[in-house]
């Protein structure tokens, strides 16, 4: 499998992307891959190249197609734009204007188009965001697949700090996490350790506390050894991968022995213990439940809110 750039503008990492799965996320960024400097031109994707491209496990084509419209279906709920220094005028957009699936031919495919007003994003770029998407498809949790994107838009200086707000606006953090940070913690801090450690050399993520009762959480702020401008991205082999994975997870010392070891495993493709593993779906499955009950929580609200009004 070919390795490929991601490389588009610094805006378009400042759009939540919200409910977006890991599969999706993969999709998504497999196409930016390839729309890059191609105009308003249709640009065709085959099943078989978008499936390379995103490493889809799943082999049946009726599911492809049903990932692919799911992903294009948050993709028009997400509204880009342009301000103006005073923010009285405002421009929104959507990025793609066709999406356009055809899975009954010989050959399946994709046909997909940018909206003109979306071309700075991936055309004649002055500044840009860049990461090898081989390295990006890899990471599982969708929590460690945007903190990698945002991080490496600040890859050459090292350092990156998002307020409270910022962090659980971008990373589409449910709000019953706003004042439990052992859930942050676990579901999102812990993934983004684990999984960024053997790609961001010396990774520390420091939590900043503001003033007042209890000391409040009110930022966080992720530490790295800063990239050379001119580091490679593409033409490295997976073994050099590998070694520089395990050098970063080795040296880290914020890493338990446990995380290293999980760390170490992920790596290597070795699946984890049948009870831990266990343990860590019945995580999930609590989470995902307490999601859906804030979710339901906040409809009811509104639809109240509404009736009183």
């Amino acid at each position: 499998m070919s390795n490929e750039i991601i490389k588009y503008g610094p805006e378009l990492n400042t759009i939540p992307l919200r409910k977006f799965s890991p599969v999706e996320m993969n999709l998504f960024f497999s196409i930016v891959s390839r729309m890059r400097n191609k105009g308003t031109q249709t640009v065709r994707f085959t099943f078989d190249q978008l499936k390379e491209l995103s490493d889809y496990k799943p082999t049946a084509n009726n599911r492809f197609e049903d990932d692919i419209q799911r992903t294009y279906t948050k993709l028009i709920g997400l509204h880009f734009g342009k301000y103006s220094h005073s923010g009285l005028n405002r421009d929104l957009f959507v990025m793609f204007t066709k999406f356009q699936i055809r899975g009954d031919t010989e050959s399946p495919y994709v046909d997909i188009e940018i909206y003109k007003d979306a071309l700075p994003l991936l055309n004649n770029l002055d500044t840009w965001v860049r990461y090898a998407l081989t390295e990006f498809r890899n990471l599982h949790s969708g929590y460690a697949k945007t903190a990698f994107r945002n991080l490496k838009g600040f890859r050459t200086t090292g350092y990156a700090y998002f307020t409270k707000d910022k962090f659980f606006e971008l990373f589409d953090i449910p709000r019953s996490y706003w004042k439990k940070t052992a859930n942050v913690d676990q579901f999102v801090l812990k993934p983004i350790k684990e999984e960024l450690t053997p790609l961001f050399r010396g990774l520390t993520i420091r939590k900043k506390y503001g003033k007042g009762r209890g000391k409040p959480v009110i930022g966080y702020a992720f530490a790295w050894k800063a990239e050379r401008k001119d580091a490679e991205d593409v033409h490295i082999s997976k073994q050099q991968r590998l070694n520089e994975a395990r050098f970063n997870i080795e040296h880290n010392t914020e890493l338990s022995d446990k995380e290293k070891w999980r760390a170490l495993d992920k790596i290597r493709g070795v699946k984890l213990g049948t009870t831990e593993q266990e343990y860590l779906n019945q995580k999930q499955k609590e989470h995902d439940e307490e999601v859906a009950k804030i979710a339901k929580q906040e409809v009811l609200e509104q639809l109240k809110k509404n009736w009183r009004q």
